[in-house]
């Protein structure tokens, strides 16, 4: 098994036990070891006081790729902190990308870019994590199952 076939496979097997991001309308692909994206439509249940989308619901979406994509190498991986930039408001109707890119990785840490932006291409918001890896596997037990070519 290729890096690309366990990213998905360990993306299929926390999809079907992810209640929150599905329950929000949230759909995720992973699209290499490192990366991924979550995308979802800003419905009117998700808008605030000012007719806007609310922020929480912009950091769920970036944190959703944030998750997917460092738990892509068969090591389960929880954020160890995030931060987000709201850039420009998302409104009902909006169509939002979030695009999950790895920028480091060792031992057992790694840093995340998440950039969130809209149908037009425009960006909505910038997020930043850090995760933490546990020696625990996510779908292959305790002997990896890809190989390293």
């Amino acid at each position: 098994m290729n890096q690309l076939d366990l990213a998905k496979k360990c993306a299929a097997a926390m999809y079907d036990a992810d209640t929150a991001s599905r329950g929000l309308g949230i759909s995720v692909e992973v699209t290499g070891a490192g990366q991924a994206e979550a995308r979802v439509k800003v419905s009117p249940s998700m808008t605030n006081g000012f007719d806007v989308c609310h922020g929480g619901f912009i950091f769920s979406l970036a944190d959703t790729a944030f998750a997917y994509a460092c738990n892509t190498y068969d090591k389960v991986t929880y954020a160890g902190s995030a931060s987000i930039d709201f850039l420009r408001p998302a409104k009902a109707g909006d169509q939002l990308l979030a695009v999950a890119t790895e920028r480091y990785r060792g031992g057992r840490s790694g840093i995340y870019e998440v950039t969130v932006t809209n149908q037009n291409g425009e960006e909505v918001a910038v997020f930043k994590g850090r995760s933490v890896a546990t020696r625990q596997s996510l779908v292959s037990g305790d002997e990896p199952i890809y190989d390293t070519e």
